[in-house]
Parts: structure tokens; sequence; C-alpha cells
């Protein structure tokens, strides 16, 4: 693992304030500029806030939207929430997992572009099915979209 910079975290604690209340706001912060929350940040913030490790996993692992795991520069989340269900989002998502090559188990590719999440629900259920590219929504989705959506990042790069 690469050395982190852990001069997000000290920015953070800084404007929150280093208390046990303050935890969930600093691992948001964390996140948004790790993409994920990398292990090594526990026993850092664990000193900081005078907060035990155990109590930093379980407050990350407790909230569904804290990742542990490394995600890829392109988060797509699809949606399986009811209307979007109802409205065939399951082959949008394999289509996804084809084209990339992953798995239910497997979200993120080897080189760390894509990651792909389902998720219960986007709020967007009037638009359904939808899919978020890195939290913008891209509503009406189909199986072709969505691939013609990943080749056209693809060839960004």
């Amino acid at each position: 693992m690469e050395n982190l910079d852990f001069s997000i975290l000290d920015k953070a604690i800084e404007e929150l304030g280093n208390k046990e209340s303050s935890l969930i706001s600093i691992l948001q912060r964390a996140q948004e500029y790790y993409r994920y929350l990398p292990r090594e940040i526990f026993p850092y913030l664990s000193e900081k806030l005078g907060i035990s490790e155990a109590k930093i996993y379980g407050v990350a692992t407790f909230y569904e939207n804290f990742s542990l795991e490394s995600k890829g520069k392109y988060v797509i989340k699809v949606c399986d929430g009811t209307a979007c269900h109802v409205r065939h989002s399951i082959p949008i998502l394999e289509a996804l997992r084809k084209e990339l090559k992953l798995s239910e188990s497997k979200k993120t590719t080897d080189d760390r572009m894509f990651t792909v999440e389902t998720v219960s629900c986007l709020g967007a259920c009037s638009s359904a099915p939808v899919l978020t590219l890195n939290d913008e929504i891209y509503p009406s989705m189909t199986p072709e979209k969505a691939v013609a959506l990943i080749n056209s990042l693809k060839e960004n790069v």
C-alpha cells in the first residue's frame, strides 16, 4: 500500500473538531478524498480523536455509504428499487458487468477505472430505470445506452 496523505484528515479534524461526534463527517471527507476508507486511516483517527479503532470500524461498516474497498475512477450505481426493477434495471446491470468483465463479487475493474454497484433507490423513480455515474443521474437507461456510456468513457481515457 502506498503512503497515504493524512493532511485531509488533519484539515477535517481542525474544521470539525477532534471529538467523537465529528467522526461521521470526518469519515465522509476521507471517503470523498480517497474514494473509499483505507484501513490505514483507522489507527490515525483513533489516536487523533481518542476513539477506539473498533468503534471507528463499526461506524464505517454500519453505514452503507462508506466503503472499505478501493473504487474505480468511475463509480456506476445501478438502481434496483421497485420502480427501476420493474422497468428492467437488472439487464442494465448484467450488460455493464459483461462489458467490464465484472460480477456480483468483483465490483471493480483490474485497472481501477470502473466500479459497478447496485443500490436500493436513487430517488429518481419517475425516470426509471436509472443509474448514476459518479453521482450524476442518467435516466431512462437501457443495456445498450449503459454500454455506450462505458465505451465513451473508455475512448476519452
